[in-house]
């Protein structure tokens, strides 16, 4: 099993240091697509950021993945991850007029759980390496105590 990046359920007990509408100011996603509910905690100097997403059974893929038993998909949690990444980048690197940090790719991903309308997907990314208009980071998901997802997320300035 991995080291895990922070301890999830503390992180969470913390209370919510940015909801949504502080999400919105620094990322583009909106509607739907909009998956990162909240930030947990920013540490800035160690450059981890813990966020949040509230699965419900509303969600646009519950309806059609896995009927009778919702699952959310794994393109979903990366999603959410490349969201975290964006919004803690928006502190590390600076953008010109237009420009924001998008999604460029993953390594090493693996799905180690499920995640299911009621559940929280506490995610967790650290930087690891920024330059130039490009950054790589190290991407955890947990509901609860239990690891869900890892992976390597590339993010690219577009």
């Amino acid at each position: 099993m991995p080291q895990r990046l922070c301890d999830p359920v503390a992180a969470a007990s913390n209370g919510v240091l940015h909801d949504m509408e502080g999400v919105h100011e620094l990322i583009p996603q909106r509607h739907e697509m909009a998956l990162l509910h909240g930030i947990f905690e920013h540490d800035r100097e160690a450059k981890r950021a813990v966020g949040f997403h509230d699965a419900k059974d509303t969600d646009f893929w519950v309806r059609g993945h896995i009927p009778g038993r919702p699952v959310m998909p794994g393109v979903v949690m990366v999603e959410i991850a490349a969201q975290l990444c964006a919004w803690i980048s928006s502190f590390e690197m600076s953008k010109d007029d237009g420009k924001f940090f998008g999604f460029g790719g993953i390594e090493k991903v693996r799905f180690r759980g499920e995640v299911r309308p009621g559940d929280r997907l506490v995610m967790v990314c650290v930087v690891d390496r920024m330059r130039r208009g490009m950054a790589t980071f190290s991407a955890q998901g947990f509901v609860g105590e239990k690891l869900v997802f890892e992976g390597g997320i590339l993010g690219v300035m577009m």
